[in-house]
This record gives C-alpha cells, structure tokens and sequence, in this order.
C-alpha cells in the first residue's frame, strides 16, 4: 500500500474565506502514486472546516449569510465561550460546516462530481494554520 502525508498551510487575511483547495489536493495525488484508494482532507484546528461544495461566488456569499444567521459573530457576550476568545462563532460554524471529507480516488484521479470542489473554510482568520492532507491507496 502507498501513503503520503503532507500539510497545507493557510493564513487568511480576513475572519471569514472559503479558499478551493482542489488543485493543490489534485497535486499532492498525483504526486503520491496511488492510483486506486481514498483522499482524507482535515483542518486541523477548531474554527476551520474542510467541505465539498459547488465554486460559485454566490453560493459562498450564500453560505456566509446563512452562517451569520445561525451563529452570529456578534455581540460576543451571547456566547459563554467568548470568556476566552472571541470565537465562539467560528467552533460552531466549523460544527455547521464540518470537520473533514474524504474523496475516492479512481484511476489516479480525484473521484468529484461534476461541480464539486474541496474547500477549506475558514472562520477565525487571520492566523497560520494547517491542513493535513492523508492519500492511501494501491
């Protein structure tokens, strides 16, 4: 069985981003040879998500709308966790949003639909953080 295990590193300059990812993890699975096997995709941090969705600009103002409406930013004092950081809207987006995906690979080749694409979603910017990238497969 072949592996390969790499990070992706981000640091948005804004609170909030959704970032395609797919070319870099489409890279990453050449790289690795696998031709048949499976592609985890998994922020590693709390106030982050990996998902797979459409890349239309008005899905993602769609999903930011949707998002402050669920779990607003402000005002911070509605959330206890605030008493440490002012994220608490960050983690619960992450919740909405979701932790990771994992992607089949086919013939060496991500196996997306037609309009699907990996994104990384951020929602407490503006700091480094990471994204691991697992490939396993024959």
């Amino acid at each position: 069985m072949k592996s390969l295990t790499e990070h992706l590193w981000f640091e948005t300059p804004t609170r909030r981003a959704f970032i395609n990812i797919t070319p870099r993890v489409e890279k990453l699975v050449k790289e690795s040879g696998v031709k048949e096997g499976l592609c985890l995709v998994n922020p590693m941090h709390i106030t982050a998500s990996v998902f797979v969705n459409d890349d239309e600009s008005g899905l993602h103002h769609d999903f930011e709308v949707w998002l402050e409406k669920l779990a607003p930013e402000k005002p911070h004092s509605q959330y206890r966790h605030n008493g440490y950081e002012d994220n608490a809207d960050a983690h619960l987006k992450r919740q909405i949003m979701g932790r990771e995906t994992v992607v089949a690979i086919t013939d060496g080749k991500l196996d997306l639909g037609t309009w699907e694409r990996i994104f990384y979603g951020e929602f407490d910017g503006m700091r480094k953080k990471r994204v691991l990238v697992k490939i396993i497969g024959e």
